[in-house]
């Protein structure tokens, strides 16, 4: 588990807040390039990712008990990406973590 402060962090935070959050921090983390900040970009990014292709899979089903349980297994996934965000953890989402890791590792 690593730990870290500052811009990095800040960084981490925002690419948790929307899409367009994950954009903004790729671009805050372009010039000094940070593992932390890079590390969260990808999980975000991939959190988001599955949050509209399951979204879309999801939208097929017009039933209250399925849209409910992806909406929590999305939401518990993001706070705990942003609780480690905040906390300057370095911790992989559960379930799907380590293969956002793998599938965004351009991303850096």
């Amino acid at each position: 588990m690593n730990t870290t402060t500052g811009q990095a962090k800040t960084t981490a935070v925002v690419s948790y807040i929307t899409i367009v959050g994950t954009i903004i921090a790729y671009f805050m983390n372009l010039d000094p390039k940070d593992p932390f900040a890079s590390f969260h970009i990808r999980q975000a990014f991939g959190i988001h990712i599955t949050f509209y292709v399951l979204g879309a899979l999801v939208s097929i089903f017009d039933q209250g008990i399925i849209v409910g349980a992806f909406y929590v297994f999305f939401f518990v996934l993001w706070g705990y990406g942003l609780l480690n965000a905040i906390r300057g953890e370095m911790r992989e989402v559960p379930i799907l973590g380590p293969f956002f890791q793998k599938w965004f590792s351009t991303i850096t």
